[in-house]
């Protein structure tokens, strides 16, 4: 893959999310490692060339300037939610186990509109997952009273003793290193070491600024902690793991579908809960494969005239 092609594939992931990229974002998300000089004059020959299209200071490669308003929008949105998600977070890492609290999603890479959830990704104790999934699934069922059950969207769990993440795919490379943590220094410090994997994918990405912020455990965590941090807490965790996924299953069974038309779907073990990989994630790397096709091809034949 050349230069131009290597900037070209980074585009067409985020045409996929109808999100054009600024020059510093493109240089980011690269899948090459360029010099400065590099990347800027394959980037200029390309607009020059009328392969991508540029307008604010924004990368894509559709010609339509209503994705730029599209996108400003969309991150002043983000920014208000964000504000949202950083008191959301503290309160969730107050929960039981919990080490470590990030958002994740749309809103991690600065985007949101009104149909926008605040996902959170959660990092737990060692072999407490699913006690401290349960303490916040409650919570989020209490959400719903007050209606905003939006801001309690925690779709992510992995626990200390597993944080590799095992599908290693430009999805999950993307989704990780985008990851905003709130809360839990040490955690996504951990997390970050244990998917070093992503530079492979992404040789630009670190370096990332590590937004979270630690507190000292109150004493009602403290106390909740030390009375599950024993055989019964063992046998509680497994046991509501295996709750959870038989729940799951019948959902998936019975076709059931969450409020964005997708079917409901857990991947349950025993250090992470999570949206099952073979549905959305497949399906958009089989897009991403498509439109980088579609767009190579376009770009060899212009460069064969």
């Amino acid at each position: 893959m050349n230069n131009k092609c290597a900037i070209l594939s980074t585009l067409a992931y985020f045409d996929l999310f109808q999100y054009p990229l600024t020059e510093r974002e493109l240089y980011y998300f690269l899948s090459r490692t360029l010099s400065p000089r590099e990347f800027e004059h394959a980037l200029g020959e390309l607009v020059l060339e009328g392969h991508i299209y540029t307008w604010e200071g924004l990368y894509t490669v559709r010609n339509e300037p209503a994705l730029i308003p599209r996108r400003r929008q969309g991150n002043a949105m983000a920014a208000d939610m964000l504000r949202v998600a950083e008191k959301v977070a503290a309160f969730l890492a107050r929960f039981p186990f919990v080490r470590g609290v990030g958002v994740s999603g749309s809103l991690s890479k600065q985007y949101a509109d009104e149909k926008s959830d605040i996902d959170f990704f959660i990092i737990t104790a060692p072999n407490r997952l699913w006690i401290a999934r349960t303490f916040l699934h409650v919570l989020k069922k209490l959400s719903f009273l007050i209606r905003r059950e939006d801001w309690f969207c925690m779709n992510y769990f992995v626990d200390e003793a597993a944080l590799e993440i095992p599908e290693k795919n430009l999805y999950t490379a993307v989704e990780i290193v985008t990851l905003l943590p709130m809360r839990g220094t040490h955690a996504f410090t951990a997390f970050g070491t244990a998917n070093g994997w992503t530079d492979q994918w992404l040789p630009n990405s670190h370096g990332r600024f590590v937004l979270s912020q630690d507190e000292p455990p109150s004493w009602s965590k403290r106390v909740l902690e030390g009375m599950w941090n024993n055989a019964l807490g063992d046998w509680l965790d497994r046991w509501l793991m295996r709750l959870t996924a038989s729940r799951w299953g019948q959902k998936r069974i019975r076709g059931r579908l969450n409020n964005r038309g997708v079917p409901m779907s857990l991947d349950a073990t025993r250090h992470s809960a999570r949206p099952d990989p073979t549905g959305f994630q497949r399906g958009l790397l089989d897009a991403y494969e498509k439109r980088v096709a579609q767009l190579t091809q376009s770009f060899l034949r212009k460069e064969m005239i």
